[in-house]
This record gives C-alpha cells, structure tokens and sequence, in this order.
C-alpha cells in the first residue's frame, strides 16, 4: 500500500520556529545567583541577622561607593593604585619574558637562570618586605618591586613551558626548509609559544592585584589598598567591601583585556580547529 505524504501548498513559506524562551534567558542565568546572594544579604542586614559592624548592608556600601565617587576620593586612590601595578606590571612581564627566552632556548640559560627563580619563586611576599623596606626606603619603588617581582614569576614558567612544548617536528619542517635558528625562533618557537605566553599575563594580571595589597601596606598614604586599611582602623566595613569590589571589578576588566588580545592575536587558532572539524 502506498501512503501518501502530505507537503505544504505551494507558495506558503514555513515559518521558522523560534527558540524556546529559556534559550533565550541563558545568560541571565549566571546573574541569578549573585542576585539571590545580595538580596538574602541585605535582608539579613535588615533583620539584624547580619551586624552592621560585621558586615555592612548592600545598601550601605552602595551609598559609600557614591559618597567616595562624589567627593573624589575614589578616583584618587584608584588612580594612585592604577599607576603602581601598571609600573610594576610592565617590569614584572618585560623581566620575565627575557628570563623565559633565556631559559627556553638555551640549555646553558636554564642551568643559570632556573633554578635562581626557582628558590626565590618559593619565598613568600610577606617575608620580603622587611628586606624591601631596608633596600629601597618607605617610598614607591618597594611596592613596585613587589608586583615586579610577584608578575614576573607566571610569565617566565608559562613561556619557559610554551617554548619546550613546541612540537619536535615542526622544528624539523622548519629546518629541512632551510630555516637557520634566528628563523626559527621568529617563525616556529615564538608563535607557539605565545598561547602558553598569554595564559601567564592573565595570571599575572591577577597576581598583581594581590601584590598590590601587600605593596600598599607598606607605609601607603594613598591607594585602594591604604583605603582599606584606614576603614579598617575605623571598623567601616562597607568601605573595605568597596575597596574589595574595585580590585575584583579591575581584575576582571584587566582579564577581559587579555582575552581581547587573545582573539586578536590568536586568530588562527579557531579556523585550525573548525578545519578539523
């Protein structure tokens, strides 16, 4: 027995169907538990389940993060503090670069270089600022010492990584094609190790912030981290929280920037891995 298929008239186009509504409210998802969280805190706030000299209210810290933006005193700190981990940043990833180059591309550069790093890598921050202290006074340059030294260490293992991982035979390719080292380096080991490369400067991003926290203990007079610190003096807990969500806000546009850098400059990356598909 034949059956017959029914088809749609001729002329009539068939809608297309739309997506399901929760679909569409995905990304608001990751938003409906930070959400919950700040409700059920302010309302333990209101209740007196959470003490003011415990926790400030959301209310409250939102009418200090205002107070401190109108008056100016946020910008100045945060200015302050900006200048420092850039300073710092900037030497931090330039010495740790070269020490990586170094050490991933010399046998002879590994054996003077590493383990150094190694041993101080191991020291904590904490330990090292009396020493600061006595080698380069109360001023700026401990506390950019500091977020120098704490960046420098994630560019130079994620890049020392990145350049012995490289894979042996397109070192070989490189070679039957008639590269000599320097243009081996250029066009096979650096390129594949910059995505190791970039995976460092995010986590020295993040480093740096918690550096600066250190840093701006040492006799700071201006700064998000001096900021802190005096509220802490005074028990104003919603200024500390302000402080805190400014470094957590910084660090998540400084990561955004990278990520940025990292479409740009890895921009083959996904057409390699839709060509394999």
């Amino acid at each position: 027995m034949s059956q017959s298929v029914s088809l749609p008239a001729a002329g009539l186009a068939v809608r297309p169907t739309r997506p399901w509504p929760q679909l569409r409210l995905a990304p608001l998802r990751r938003f409906a538990t930070p959400l919950l969280l700040v409700g059920l805190w302010q309302a333990g706030s209101m209740l007196g389940v959470i003490p003011a000299r415990t926790l400030a209210a959301p209310s409250t810290i939102a009418v200090s993060a205002w107070g401190l933006m109108a008056s100016g005193a946020l910008g100045h700190h945060l200015a302050v503090s900006l200048g420092r981990v850039s300073i710092g940043l900037g030497l931090g990833v330039l010495t740790g670069t070269v020490l990586g180059l170094i050490a991933g591309l010399s046998r002879l550069g590994e054996d003077i270089v590493d383990a150094p790093l190694q041993m101080i890598r191991t020291l904590p921050f904490l330990g090292l600022v009396p020493l600061f202290i006595l080698w380069f006074g109360i001023g700026e340059v401990p506390k950019i010492a500091l977020v120098a030294l704490g960046t420098s260490f994630p560019i130079y293992l994620n890049l020392f990584a990145g350049i012995r991982g490289i894979d042996g035979k397109l070192v070989e390719a490189a070679r039957v094609f008639g590269l000599d080292r320097r243009g081996l380096t250029w066009h096979v080991i650096l390129p594949g190790a910059l995505p190791a490369g970039l995976v460092g400067l995010r986590t020295s991003l993040s480093v740096a912030w918690l550096s600066l926290v250190i840093a701006e203990q040492i006799n700071a007079d201006a700064g998000i981290g001096y900021l802190i610190n005096d509220a802490r003096d005074f028990l104003r807990t919603d200024i500390i929280v302000v402080g805190l969500v400014i470094y957590a806000l910084l660090g998540l546009a400084a990561d955004a920037l990278v990520r940025a850098l990292e479409r740009r400059a890895l921009a083959w990356r996904p057409a390699l891995l839709a060509g394999a598909r």
